[in-house]
C-alpha cells in the first residue's frame, strides 16, 4: 500500500510541474492546464499524508 501511495503522489506531482512547462511552451491550452494542477494538488494531497506517516515513525 505505501508504494501505490508513492507512486499516486509522484503522478499528483507530475501532474503540477508536467503541464505548467507544456502551457509555457504553447503546447497545452490554459483550461487544460487548470484542470490537470487541480488533479495533480488532490493527488499529492491525498495520497503524501499516507507514505510520509510512515517516513516520521
Amino acid at each position: 500500500m505505501k508504494k501505490v501511495m508513492i507512486v499516486v503522489a509522484l503522478l499528483g506531482l507530475a501532474l503540477i510541474v508536467i503541464p505548467a512547462m507544456l502551457v509555457f511552451m504553447n503546447r497545452l491550452s490554459w483550461q487544460t492546464h487548470a484542470h490537470l494542477m487541480l488533479l495533480g494538488t488532490i493527488l499529492w494531497f491525498v495520497a503524501a499524508p499516507w507514505w510520509m506517516r510512515e517516513v516520521e515513525k
